[in-house]
């Protein structure tokens, strides 16, 4: 078996800020790599993950010039958790304003992950002139039946009975035929007590299914009361309006990725985002190169994740 690429060695931002994008949001942003490098945009997941020191290094930073930043509401970008103005289409918004204001080119390579993979093709169709090309992983399409599956009772819960039972644990059971509704109230409610009960819950059933095999460390991490409530708070959000997509619009407009390259690369054990979206996008996208891991599962740090995302930007920065 070939070899499997790794991350990049460490490498720090050459220059950091924040960008006001108006409705009363600053987003922090980094650049890294070579300021003559190829532009690259890298979209975190989530919705209110934030981004990490290891996202930059998915990139040859010899050959990429790098932004990765935190969208609204989440990591170091202001108001930290917050909900007012923060939709699929205010971040599609900030995205043009980063490439013309922190970036300053005409087109970029998006590149997302997860609910990261969801924002890329919301903005490249909606911008398909600005992408040089897509990379994607764990594709979400925001499609009900994939709400179900991680919060409906028969979808993950069928693989992870015990930690589904978790999740459940801090909602009364005349509230559980609407899991995301129960969150909420909890989420957005004046109770301090119980919005961080209901954050550590709801980032933990995540933190429990994104990795192939137990990582403590992703839980202690998820958990993290700093983390959690705004992972839960703005997940939550997005869930309960159904990312402000019209039924089937991701794959309606697939159409608008037509003459864009792009690679998904998708774990075969993927229990958080399972592969028939990716497989879906496909359908809808023929040329799209869909590679299926085999023993893969939700993250990017996955040995066989890493190797085939760093492929990809490899491959299209000309190495």
């Amino acid at each position: 078996m070939t070899d499997r690429r790794t991350l990049y060695p460490p490498i720090e931002p050459r220059e950091s800020g924040m960008l006001d994008v108006g409705d009363g949001h600053a987003l922090f942003w980094e650049l890294s790599g070579n300021p003559d490098g190829k532009p690259v945009v890298f979209l975190h997941g989530g919705p209110g993950g934030g981004a990490s020191p290891a996202h930059r290094r998915q990139f040859n930073p010899d050959k990429y010039n790098i932004l990765v930043f935190d969208q609204r509401g989440c990591g170091r970008s202001t108001p930290y958790a917050s909900l007012e103005n923060n939709t699929t289409w205010h971040l599609v918004a900030d995205l043009e304003q980063l490439r013309e204001r922190v970036m300053k080119v005409e087109k970029w390579q998006v590149f997302g992950g997860s609910w990261g993979s969801t924002l890329a093709l919301a903005y490249a169709e909606t911008h398909p002139e600005r992408v040089t090309e897509l990379v994607l992983r764990g594709i979400f399409l925001f499609e009900q039946y994939e709400l179900d599956w991680m919060y409906v009772e028969g979808g993950a819960s069928q693989i992870y009975p015990d930690k589904f039972a978790e999740f459940l644990a801090p909602i009364p059971e005349a509230e559980r035929g609407d899991m995301v509704e129960a969150y909420r109230k909890r989420l957005t409610g004046d109770d301090e007590a119980a919005k961080i009960e209901a954050a550590k819950a709801w980032s933990k059933w995540e933190g429990d299914i994104v990795t192939l095999l137990p990582s403590p460390g992703t839980i202690d991490h998820i958990t993290d009361p700093k983390v959690a409530v705004a992972v839960a708070r703005i997940e939550n959000h997005y869930m309960a309006n159904m990312g402000w997509f019209e039924p089937g619009q991701l794959l309606r407009d697939a159409h608008k990725l037509r003459g864009i390259p792009g690679v998904i690369v998708q774990g075969r054990h993927d229990s958080c985002t399972p592969p028939a979206a990716a497989w879906k996008l496909k359908q809808a996208w023929p040329e799209v190169d869909l590679q299926i891991v085999p023993d893969g599962g939700h993250l990017f740090s996955e040995p066989g994740i890493t190797d085939g995302l760093v492929r990809a930007t490899d491959r299209f920065a000309g190495l």
